[in-house]
């Protein structure tokens, strides 16, 4: 597979088959994933690969908080600006209702938020998820960079066959996540990355994108 068809054919999976992910392919992937730029080399992430028993006993005490209506943890960084405005506002919603389709369902659900909760406390059924963590002494530079490596991981993963969905959700859930991973104080959870083979029979979501003309524009001859 070559970067252009990794590129095109990586979504954002919600629906994974328990086939078990080989450690090797994770470890090669994470070892090329070394590679991705960083402003200063610093390499500000450190990623926790969870699975088996702890995997399953983290989805547990997740999903037991999700379905108690649990709002979560402080959050130690917004999701979104306070004040989104036209087109990021047209795009959320876009987005967001080809996602509540996808999983069946529907946006008036009074139950909504309690059941994509609990949807994304089980990973989607996937049998690995990578959490990804900065020091919290970095700034938005560095922050910068780990994106640049989780979507450096989720295309190796494409070259390996694998799916991924990015889930930013379980900073909902952080201290859980840090008890189950042992993470250091001096760390704080940029997301998590669910990983695995694709379900097969799922209806595949496949949300849309802008048009490159609103947002690249070319300067110079």
């Amino acid at each position: 597979m070559d970067v252009y068809e990794a590129v095109d054919s990586r979504r954002a999976v919600r629906a994974f088959s328990d086939k078990p992910v080989s450690k090797d392919v994770l470890a090669r992937v994470l070892a090329a994933a070394t590679r991705t730029p960083s402003s200063g080399n610093l390499q500000p992430w450190h990623v926790y690969v969870v699975t088996g028993e702890p995997l399953a006993e983290l989805k547990r005490r997740a999903t037991a908080r999700a379905l108690a209506g649990d709002p979560g943890d402080a959050r130690e960084y917004p999701m979104y600006p306070a004040e989104l405005t036209s087109p990021y506002t047209d795009r959320f919603s876009a987005a967001a209702a080809q996602r509540y389709e996808s999983l069946g369902i529907e946006r008036d659900d009074p139950e909504r938020p309690v059941k994509i909760a609990a949807l994304n406390a089980q990973a989607f059924g996937a049998p690995v998820v990578l959490f990804c963590y900065l020091d919290r002494a970095m700034g938005p530079g560095q922050w910068g960079d780990a994106g640049m490596h989780v979507q450096t991981v989720m295309l190796l993963l494409r070259a390996e066959g694998l799916h991924s969905c990015p889930q930013v959700m379980w900073t909902m859930y952080r201290k859980t996540v840090s008890q189950i991973v042992g993470a250091e104080d001096c760390l704080s959870l940029f997301c998590g990355v669910a990983v695995g083979f694709e379900k097969e029979g799922v209806p595949r979501l496949r949300t849309g994108r802008a048009d490159m003309t609103e947002t690249v524009s070319f300067i110079g001859a």
